[in-house]
């Protein structure tokens, strides 16, 4: 099926998974139009519906539970029980049983279109070479948090650079206007069982627009104040991966919880499964990093390889180390390089049809 037929397709059946937030979704319409990285950003369900055609060789690598819909822009930072903040993997909306390939060669993709559009500039065949170092060094070590403390400097002066005007973040979220209509029971209990006691005061309810993949998904955020400051949480609205929807993910639970509490994590406190809500602190250091806030500076090729680890965090899950590593070995980097531009001509082809459509 075309692109067009596929996105009508698996929007009928996210309605059904959920309530889709009609005006949001013509926004994220909008936002695909815009370039082949956000449109990819976006899409992952149309992936999900093509690499086992395209990638008929990487389709059958071994399985772990997966991020699915990984991109050079799906990381960020959070802070962990003890106040330090943590760098990795920031959305497991997509989180599936998958061949591990496909979280590696879609990152490898964003990599070509992002260049493509001037977001980055390391070439993806040294991007490939770092990530799989990366990668592969923490599968031999088994694997570990990437807490920006004494270690990761490199890392943690481009992931700090960001964070230099928190007050920009809370008027842009204060500024969103209240709520009139009511919050949804589920997702208000599980708001309120994440602050911090009953003396924050003032608390209204209001609507986020965020994102692009879940663009067109309800987000509700409590706003208060609490001890001198504001505070913030989203209930955001869950569905099963779409490679439920692709046929070939069988397991239909949601699986964001799982992942994050059996990967190699340094885990947020403030992020708990409420049966379909994702419940979470808002904060100018809890948050998806985009590429533009860190600077022309960056360290690209260090930046690759701490994906690499990161990824190898999240497949140590559930994968075997050395099954990884033996699969991981045997593929030559044409292979993958190979997989890679299949993709993005693909991604590329159907950015063209929906631009064409929405003129």
């Amino acid at each position: 099926m075309n692109f067009t037929e596929a996105t009508r397709k698996y929007e009928r059946w996210l309605g059904r998974e959920l309530t889709l937030v009609r005006s949001d979704l013509t926004l994220k319409h909008q936002h695909m139009t815009e370039g082949c990285f956000p449109f990819l950003r976006a899409t992952f369900y149309r992936w999900a519906q093509l690499f086992p055609e395209i990638c008929k060789a990487q389709h059958t690598a071994p399985r772990v539970l997966g991020v699915g819909d990984l991109h050079v822009e799906n990381f960020g930072t959070w802070r962990d029980i003890e106040g330090r903040l943590v760098w990795g993997v920031n959305d497991f909306d997509e989180a599936a049983t998958a061949p591990y390939l496909i979280d590696i060669v879609r990152l490898l993709a964003s990599v070509e279109i992002a260049r493509g559009e001037q977001r980055v500039h390391i070439a993806t065949a040294d991007a490939l070479e770092a990530f799989r170092g990366g990668y592969r060094e923490h599968l031999e070590s088994g694997g570990e948090p990437i807490v920006l403390m004494e270690k990761h400097p490199a890392l943690r002066t481009m992931a700090v650079a960001r964070l230099k005007n928190p007050a920009a973040f809370w008027t842009k979220l204060n500024g969103l206007e209240t709520l009139r209509g009511g919050v949804p029971t589920e997702a208000a209990r599980g708001v309120r069982a994440l602050l911090p006691d009953r003396k924050a005061t003032g608390l209204r309810w209001v609507h986020r627009t965020a994102g692009l993949g879940s663009l067109g998904r309800r987000r509700f955020v409590a706003i208060a104040s609490w001890r001198g400051g504001l505070i913030a949480r989203e209930a955001k609205e869950l569905a099963p991966s779409a490679a439920v929807w692709a046929g070939w993910a069988k397991q239909t639970s949601i699986r964001y919880q799982e992942l994050i509490e059996t990967s190699v994590r340094s885990t947020d406190p403030f992020v708990r499964l409420r049966r379909k809500w994702l419940i979470r602190r808002l904060a100018p250091d809890c948050s998806r990093i985009e590429l533009a806030s860190l600077g022309e500076q960056r360290d690209e090729q260090r930046l690759l390889q701490n994906m690499g680890r990161e990824t190898a965090n999240v497949h140590l899950a559930t994968g075997k180390a050395k099954r990884l590593l033996a699969d991981l070995e045997s593929r030559k980097a044409s292979e993958l390089l190979k997989a890679v531009k299949a993709m993005v001509k693909a991604t590329g082809a159907d950015w063209a049809e929906w631009k064409a459509a929405h003129r």
